[in-house]
């Protein structure tokens, strides 16, 4: 059981620690955010978009996305979209008066944001199947269910801990220079990962 739960957390965080997209949101809505309470909307969305990929993962569910060529066109499809806007919206924050607000965005445009930033991310499923679905194969029973409430638990504590390293970062930000720089980073990332998902998708056909 200590061994799985062991594996589970050493695993989750290898997988979760790159730089990326996801990251990159997560922690760029801690920043922008006046208040903290108003970033808990893309950590909450972005901890159960991982969730849900895990279980499908250790379920066995989601090697179907890879096994369905169509589906896996579709879904890439729309994260590229996704991606390219998200990164727009985020480049287009730099302004003359720029505050916290300019960055911040509304509930809705957060849970949408996170949930395209995590389930249209080919490294977020192939990294979640291959990686963890596979590893859970060594285990069964309670040993199975502790490893993956292990990678769970580890996934919902890096997207807060994102959140509040952003907003410290913010706080000590007060002109919005910081906040610039980080949109326009977090913009070029969103966009190299939309470049390369749009290259993986072409050299499927």
């Amino acid at each position: 059981m200590l061994a799985a739960l062991l594996h589970g957390i050493v695993l989750a965080f290898g997988l979760i620690l790159p730089l990326g997209a996801q990251n990159v949101f997560v922690f760029n809505q801690g920043a922008s955010q006046p208040r903290f309470s108003d970033a808990i909307p893309v950590i909450i969305t972005a901890s159960l978009c991982d969730t849900l990929l895990i279980l499908l993962a250790v379920l066995g569910v989601s090697v179907i996305v890879l096994t369905v060529p169509v589906l896996q066109t579709a879904i890439f499809s729309i994260g590229i979209v996704f991606l390219v806007y998200m990164g727009y919206s985020i480049w287009k924050s730099d302004t003359a008066n720029f505050n916290q607000n300019d960055a911040a965005m509304p509930i809705k445009k957060q849970i949408v944001f996170a949930m395209s930033v995590s389930l249209f991310n080919p490294h977020a499923i192939l990294d979640t199947i291959g990686v963890i679905g596979t590893s859970s194969l060594n285990y069964a029973g309670s040993e199975k269910v502790a490893f993956t409430a292990a990678c769970i638990f580890v996934s919902w504590l890096w997207f807060l801990s994102l959140a509040v390293v952003g907003k410290i970062v913010g706080n000590f930000d007060s002109e919005g220079k910081i906040l610039k720089r980080i949109n326009k980073v977090s913009a070029i990332i969103i966009w190299t990962v939309a470049v390369y998902i749009a290259i993986q998708l072409y050299n499927t056909f």
